[in-house]
């Protein structure tokens, strides 16, 4: 597993972001449950979260998603 598949729902997110953030969110939520996998899936996932939260322009939606969830 290489997290190409994490990596795309990340790109959508952001790229969503800019359009509609109710819909980037939604998809940003897809990443919540990340403790509910095994440690390698978790980072994956968890890297996704911070890449999403951490870039520049993001929504104040898409940023709240993302930072409950890696809070939680």
């Amino acid at each position: 597993m290489d997290g190409s598949g994490y990596a795309f729902v990340g790109d959508v997110v952001l790229k969503v972001d800019k359009t509609n953030n109710q819909i980037a969110a939604r998809l940003a939520g897809s990443f919540s449950l990340w403790r509910k996998y095994g440690p390698e899936r978790q980072a994956l996932m968890r890297a996704q979260l911070e890449r999403i939260k951490d870039s520049p322009g993001v929504s104040k939606d898409v940023y709240e998603i993302a930072s409950k969830s890696l809070a939680a």
